[in-house]
């Protein structure tokens, strides 16, 4: 690497539907936008140390599937050579968003419409743009890294003391010969799920106040926020919530900024001596087993029946909403294990597999991409291997739904439900990215 060679770029573009959606995230409730509170956005942050080069790109929209992925990085190869394999395409999992991806299990709720074709060569077009504008702003960079605490914006969703993962690790980028920043980056593992079902606006949740603090307390009003979803499978902010409402969004997002901003002291250290690589792969992953129709049936009754129950008492709001996420995933475990026992769900895979892995390193910090939603467990493991590793999730594809523990399937979760893969895929993406990552260390 030549000395003092790395360069930065960043890029923000609206990716806002330009008329009514149906806002994709919550089963069985018809949700029409009925305007914008803020953009979604497509943010792009390119690194280059005058060797590698590398993309990361964040959408504010609930999945992108590997065909969508695919024509996006295909398009940025064409305008600007950077290789395809060293761009990484997230969805921040917002839910006052388009539907983007086709969901087996939505076929089971009659208010989810199919995917807007138009809305997705436009969303895909202005990522192309984003990450265009990116590259093209480029300028000698320096880079300080940082981990926040975020421990207050949510809990596991199904214990509050249960497992989870409240570092917040971060990257702060600015130009090398003025001091001003060019962007910052990080990773949350928190389901941006303040808003429910009575929010009929276009919106990222509270990762739009996160990037909004920032902005006004450090960065500048148009500095890019690059805002990654890392393993939020079971993570909610349910437990932690006054209320769905904005000014929640607000007061949560600012406790994440805050997080960050905290680190942000005289003892940062930002080097443009930072090597960059990339790696990935793709690997095939075990299909679950479904049950037997019969057991389902009588397994969405026995869900549904406790969730009536406790509706009908004077139970707490937040466990009774868990008994109803659960009885949603019991209903379409029924679903699926219909579809299954019909041999329909083969295409599915096939549009799923095999799953990317990708590793980019700046300096000595890994960002892991996997596809999925995925159970925090896996990414506190993957951290206990791999010291200075974010685990970034919703990337480079989709899986139809959750990797989930083996404790979720046998305890009846909601996410255990409507999985496609079996929870073993967990350790399975943890082998195959400690193998990449061992062979960055050569």
């Amino acid at each position: 690497m030549l000395f003092n060679s790395l360069k930065a770029g960043a890029a923000t573009v609206d990716i806002t539907p330009q008329k009514p959606h149906f806002l994709h995230g919550y089963p069985f409730v018809e949700r029409i936008s009925r305007g914008t509170h803020d953009p979604l956005l497509s943010s792009a942050l390119y690194l280059t140390d005058g060797k590698e080069q590398v993309l990361f790109i964040s959408n504010d929209i609930i999945y992108v599937d590997k065909n969508m992925v695919a024509r996006i990085r295909k398009a940025i190869f064409e305008k600007t050579a950077v290789p395809v394999s060293n761009i990484m395409i997230a969805a921040t999992h917002t839910h006052s968003g388009p539907v983007t991806v086709e969901c087996v299990i939505s076929e089971s709720d009659p208010v989810v419409p199919k995917v807007d074709v138009d809305y997705v060569k436009q969303m895909e077009a202005q990522t192309v743009k984003a990450a265009c504008q990116a590259i093209e702003s480029a300028v000698p960079a320096e880079i300080g890294f940082v981990t926040g605490d975020a421990t207050g914006v949510g809990t596991n969703r199904h214990d509050p003391s249960g497992p989870k993962d409240m570092d917040l690790p971060a990257m702060i980028v600015r130009n090398r010969e003025n001091r001003e920043y060019i962007a910052s980056m990080l990773v949350c593992s928190m389901h941006p799920t303040i808003l429910h079902e009575d929010s009929t606006l276009y919106s990222s949740d509270f990762p739009y106040y996160v990037r909004e603090k920032l902005q006004q307390d450090l960065l500048g009003k148009d500095c890019p926020v690059i805002y990654f979803t890392g393993a939020a499978g079971d993570q909610s902010p349910r437990h932690v919530t006054r209320e769905n409402t904005f000014e929640e969004a607000r007061r949560i997002g600012s406790m994440v900024a805050d997080a960050f901003l905290s680190q942000l002291t005289e003892k940062l250290i930002y080097s443009s001596q930072q090597t960059i690589r990339s790696l990935h792969t793709h690997i095939d992953l075990p299909k679950r087993a479904f049950p037997e129709v019969e057991w389902a049936e009588q397994h969405r009754d026995r869900v549904k029946g406790w969730f009536e129950e406790l509706k009908n008492s004077a139970a707490n709001p937040k466990e009774i909403r868990t008994a109803e996420v659960d009885w949603f995933g019991a209903e379409e475990l029924l679903f699926l294990a219909k579809k299954a026992q019909s041999g329909l769900l083969d295409e599915v895979y096939e549009r799923c597999l095999p799953a990317e892995i990708q590793v980019i390193r700046i300096g000595d910090c890994c960002f892991v991409a996997w596809p999925g939603e995925v159970f925090v467990e896996y990414a506190l493991r993957l951290k206990k291997l791999h010291k200075n590793t974010a685990l970034i999730t919703y990337a480079n594809g989709e899986l139809q739904g959750y990797i989930t523990t083996k404790e979720a399937v046998n305890k009846g979760f909601y996410e255990a439900g409507n999985s496609f893969f079996d929870y073993r895929s967990g350790e399975i993406l943890i082998k195959e990215t400690t193998k990449l990552i061992a062979q960055l260390d050569k």
